[in-house]
């Protein structure tokens, strides 16, 4: 089992991702900009501790950053000199209200190579969750989902990519962190497919890959 922090743990993407984390027996630390709305998320959960997001960062194995595009930047400036060897996995997706349903990339290319220019290049870090539906995390019931996971760090890759199945998902390696914009720009996709056929919460499912994962 993992020490892991989810930053931004109180809102949607985080509370979910933690819920299903704490349930396979993970140390979970809740980070938030408040630590006493931390507090109160790590008690409704069953989570092992919580912080504010800088502290939180520091002293883990893992370190998941769920927070939208518009914090994305203040909340890596925040913890970069915390988290030490720590893979840190970044899920933004540049969402630009109200358009969510076109996809904007940034000028950089992705939100990924944003995370890449604030962590700066020693930083262990990995993108995924982008095309999870936060609501179906934050649930007991199984998830026809996949998760692609991108990183240049090979290592840090998988850690990221075996943690899915306890969470009752399938991670996928996606192969290099600049191969994220994919995922990235997918995600405004299944908001308009969602809307478009009254679905509840998309996601994707890969098939024919004989060497992947079981499907959980």
């Amino acid at each position: 089992m993992a020490n892991i922090a989810v930053i931004g743990g109180t809102g949607a993407l985080g509370r979910g991702i933690a819920r299903r984390l704490v349930a396979v027996g993970h140390a979970v630390t809740i980070g938030s900009r408040s630590a006493e709305k931390a507090q109160t998320a790590a008690q409704e959960l069953g989570a092992a501790g919580f912080a504010a997001n800088a502290d939180a960062a520091a002293g883990q194995d893992v370190v998941i950053v769920t927070v939208p595009h518009a914090s994305q930047g203040e909340t890596l400036a925040l913890i970069r000199d915390r988290v030490g060897d720590a893979v840190v996995v970044d899920t933004t997706v540049p969402l630009v209200p109200p358009k969510v349903m076109r996809v904007q990339l940034p000028a950089e290319g992705s939100a990924a190579m944003q995370a890449r220019a604030h962590l700066g290049p020693e930083a262990r870090l990995v993108t995924a969750f982008h095309n999870v539906s936060a609501h179906h995390l934050d649930s007991d019931h199984a998830i026809d989902c996949d998760v692609l996971v991108f990183s240049d760090d090979v290592a840090a890759r998988q850690t990221v990519v075996d943690l899915c199945p306890g969470m009752g998902l399938r991670g996928l390696s996606g192969g290099a962190l600049a191969n994220s914009a994919a995922a990235e720009a997918l995600t405004s996709i299944l908001i308009y497919m969602n809307k478009t056929y009254k679905a509840d919460g998309a996601g994707i499912r890969f098939t024919s890959l004989p060497q992947a994962p079981a499907i959980p």
